[in-house]
């Protein structure tokens, strides 16, 4: 079957293209949260294959497949996308982990708020770190990078070619380590800082029995806690920025390790 314009080849390879944009864009955070419309991430999916589709031509078979087939190449292209954003996607699963810490030693434990982006309770601290790494998400343009290495990934991985047996998935579960040792260091201040105050008031306790540490406790935890975040805003937002500027480097690595065995 022929279509009057386009040859049937040519719309399988734009539905290839298609699926590898279409699940990169949904991944990417910001983009793939729940406070962006569905239709709204339809849309820019399309517009995206679009726009791309005439650059990643030559790297895409065009050539009639049979449905199964089809529908194979599609979902490898697929998780392509999503195991491309899932990097992104780590480093803010650690600023909220890290978030989820402090919020439990400050005393914040029951204070919760609705993530629009994550469709779930988040603690306010949580919340608030949540906030400062998208803005620096965006301020460092780090959205614009996915749409390189969506190019890119053509050049090093052409549709077809992917090969999860090599050491493309213990470098995935390796990054997933490393979102808890960027969690520790994005509360380690903090929880040094809380740590010395309850050995403190546990002291006071012992001195003064007398003395309701129990209530004195969350205020004191609380300030000191609000006093080290202003303090170490420029450490938090260097660590991200470092966080995201290694960001290429690794996507790059991903994608010759997801080819390596070809």
């Amino acid at each position: 079957m022929q279509f009057p314009i386009f040859p049937l080849a040519n719309v399988e390879a734009f539905l290839i293209c298609a699926a590898r944009t279409a699940a990169l864009v949904g991944s990417i955070p910001i983009i793939s949260g729940g406070q962006t419309p569905a239709k709204l991430r339809t849309a820019l999916a399309v517009v995206l294959a679009l726009v791309t589709y005439p650059v990643v031509s030559p790297y895409i078979p065009h050539q009639s497949f049979a449905p199964a087939n089809l529908a194979i190449l599609i979902g490898q292209e697929a998780l392509l996308g999503v195991m491309i954003g899932l990097m992104a996607r780590l480093i803010f699963t650690a600023v909220e982990f890290g978030g989820n810490i402090i919020g439990y030693q400050m005393g914040f434990a029951a204070a919760n708020v609705y993530d629009p982006q994550n469709q779930h309770q988040l603690s306010l601290m949580s919340q608030f770190q949540n906030v400062f790494a998208i803005l620096i998400f965006l301020a460092l343009d780090v959205h614009h990078l996915f749409l390189r290495v969506m190019v890119s990934s053509y050049q090093l991985l052409p549709p077809g070619q992917l090969d999860l047996s090599g050491d493309a998935v213990p470098f995935l579960m390796e990054m997933a380590g490393h979102m808890f040792v960027l969690a520790v260091r994005l509360s380690a201040p903090i929880l040094a800082l809380l740590l010395l105050s309850g050995l403190v008031l546990g002291i006071l306790a012992r001195i003064f029995p007398q003395l309701n540490v129990f209530m004195l406790s969350f205020p004191v935890n609380i300030g000191l806690a609000l006093l080290v975040i202003g303090l170490t805003f420029h450490m938090v937002a260097g660590l991200l920025t470092r966080e995201f500027g290694a960001l290429p480097e690794r996507l790059m690595h991903l994608l010759e390790l997801l080819r390596s065995s070809n």
